[in-house]
């Protein structure tokens, strides 16, 4: 069987619907993604914020993020779903598996890199002594 692959997915509900009707969608839209065989990792509401430019005459709309794991088939029906919901006025799907791999070999490489340098910045380079002066008395100078 295939690793499961890894989805955020954001959609904006429009401004006129109250909290329960925003907690409904989204455990409705939990229910579509459990019944088709993916596993919610991650739900949760961001609120209702200002638009960067009209959709649909609204200038504001209640953001809902879900990270899903699944094969694909469950972004399908959850995707068809939202495009018929009147109350769902713009959705976005992103697979983010391969970002974060790439992102944690990047992570490694820093952390291999940052290992490999002088523990103390600003101190001197290995290796090099650091000359001492002797503190000279008034009287020694003359």
């Amino acid at each position: 069987m295939q690793t499961p692959r890894q989805y955020e997915v954001v959609f904006i509900v429009d401004p006129g619907a109250d909290d329960d009707e925003v907690n409904r969608l989204t455990e409705n839209h939990k229910q579509i993604v459990t019944d088709q065989g993916g596993v919610i990792t991650k739900a949760e509401s961001w609120g209702k914020r200002q638009l960067a430019y009209e959709i649909l005459h609204k200038t504001e709309g209640t953001f809902v993020l879900m990270e899903i794991e699944g094969s694909g088939s469950e972004i399908a029906e959850l995707e068809r779903r939202m495009r018929v919901n009147d109350r769902i006025i713009r959705y976005l799907t992103v697979r983010v598996d391969e970002d974060r791999r790439r992102a944690e070999k990047f992570k490694a490489r820093r952390t291999r890199k940052a290992a490999k340098r002088p523990s103390s910045r600003g101190g001197a380079p290995r290796g090099a002594s650091v000359p001492e002066f002797a503190a000279a008395d008034e009287n020694d100078e003359r």
